[in-house]
């Protein structure tokens, strides 16, 4: 049988106690690779999977994350930043405090998790780091005015990094889903009048007629985080269910 892509490596995922971290992480380990959550509520107990308690928002939390990663595992190979949150409503709608929220966890997070990896990630011969975006990066998604703000940013954000660091053998690159099926969608569906409506109206939206799961955008994360994968950088892939770009005819009953 051949080696798994990552036996021996070390791979972080921020936001890895739920949802697409939460996968990412599972499959990370499945793969052969020693798995380091961060989150604020780490998750203790699951075979191939450790908890570090973190917060994206907090600069000296995250190094000291990072620094007891590389003593207990032997180093940092990937990073995947994953913790994110949304925000329901227009540009009119949004307060001072959901854009300082968001933002400063979507974006500024996503920044800080990557400058206290940097210096471990430097000393890997296949460093990768994968940032989790969205379709709302490049498209209009309805009263997600701030929510695709932040998502544009981490993909400008990610172009740049790629830029900066290919010379230092760091790879980045990021996925863009489409709407997940996760309890961070279940959490915002709650935020409507009827939920059940605005659910059916998200699985509708996807060409595939449902929404994406978390395990389909884990495998595309582990894709662009794989040695295998040593050209590609500097690239946002669609996990999206067809939304960006296929424009099927409703069907006809």
């Amino acid at each position: 049988m051949s080696r798994p892509d990552f036996d021996g490596l070390v791979a972080v995922v921020t936001g890895g106690a739920s949802g697409i971290g939460l996968a990412t992480a599972r499959a990370f380990a499945a793969q052969g690779a020693r798995v380091a959550v961060l989150d604020l509520h780490a998750p203790a107990g699951e075979d191939g999977l450790r908890g570090y308690p973190a917060d994206v928002t907090d600069r000296a939390s995250l190094d000291g994350a990072m620094a007891a990663v590389v003593t207990e595992l032997g180093g940092i190979d990937v990073l995947v930043n994953s913790a994110g949150v949304s925000c329901v409503g227009t540009v009119a709608e949004a307060t001072e405090e959901d854009w300082d929220r968001v933002l400063d966890i979507n974006v500024r997070g996503t920044a800080r998790a990557c400058a206290a990896a940097l210096p471990h990630l430097r000393s890997s011969p296949c460093a990768a780091i994968v940032n989790v975006c969205s379709i709302g990066a490049l498209n209009g998604l309805p009263q997600r005015a701030v929510y695709n703000a932040s998502k544009g940013a981490v993909l400008s954000l990610t172009y740049a990094m790629a830029t900066d660091h290919v010379s230092e053998g760091v790879r980045v690159n990021c996925v863009s889903p489409g709407t997940v099926s996760t309890p961070f969608v279940d959490r915002m569906l709650q935020q409507f009048p009827d939920p059940a409506a605005e659910r059916a109206a998200l699985d509708a939206r996807q060409a595939t007629g449902r929404m994406v799961t978390p395990e389909e955008v884990a495998g595309a994360i582990l894709y662009l985080a794989s040695p295998r994968s040593g050209s590609t950088t500097g690239t946002a892939l669609e996990v999206d269910g067809g939304v960006t770009h296929l424009r099927i005819r409703p069907r006809i009953i």
